[in-house]
């Protein structure tokens, strides 16, 4: 109970607004958020444990709206590791590479991306700025988010801009 509790305290107010708390218990926690004092924080958060103890008797609906965001950002986490890990291998192993992710994601635009790895790969050997891995990590968050092939092309067309304008 106390660690829901300090979870519940450590929300932001737009996630706070999810989670079907009493009246009562919102005001204690609005009050454990305020206090700066390490030993009055940790007062009001043990006191806050014990008025839901108290005056909850359901406490499942509160679990689920807390750990809601915390899935949230773990599952959008390993999506960006993800994308990062196809870019890296995308960069490094060039068409071999391509030719995989074509395979788990066929509406990937072959050509836009080969183009955008030489590209990058060309950044990175004359050490410029990485606009072209810039642009491939926002195609393959496109792609891979399901958006879309047609932002491939958007987020690509920004990178081709990025490099003329750095030239």
């Amino acid at each position: 109970m106390l660690e829901l509790a300090e979870r519940i305290v450590a929300l932001t107010p737009s996630q706070m607004r999810e989670v079907p708390l009493p009246e009562t218990v919102l005001d204690a926690v609005h009050l454990a958020q305020k206090i700066t004092s390490h030993i009055a924080h940790k007062r009001q958060v043990h006191f806050l444990a014990k008025l839901m103890r108290k005056q909850i008797d359901d406490l499942e609906p509160i679990r689920l709206a807390v750990d809601k965001p915390l899935e949230v950002r773990r599952r959008e986490t390993a999506q960006l590791h993800l994308i990062e890990r196809w870019r890296e291998r995308l960069i490094d192993g060039g068409d071999d590479v391509l030719g995989e992710l074509l395979v788990s994601y066929p509406q990937a635009d072959r050509q836009r991306l080969r183009q955008l790895v030489r590209q990058a790969g060309i950044e990175k050997r004359e050490n410029r700025a990485p606009a072209a891995q810039r642009a491939i990590f926002q195609a393959l968050k496109a792609l891979i988010r399901g958006d879309g092939a047609s932002d491939v092309g958007d987020a690509t067309d920004a990178a081709d801009s990025d490099n003329e304008s750095s030239m």
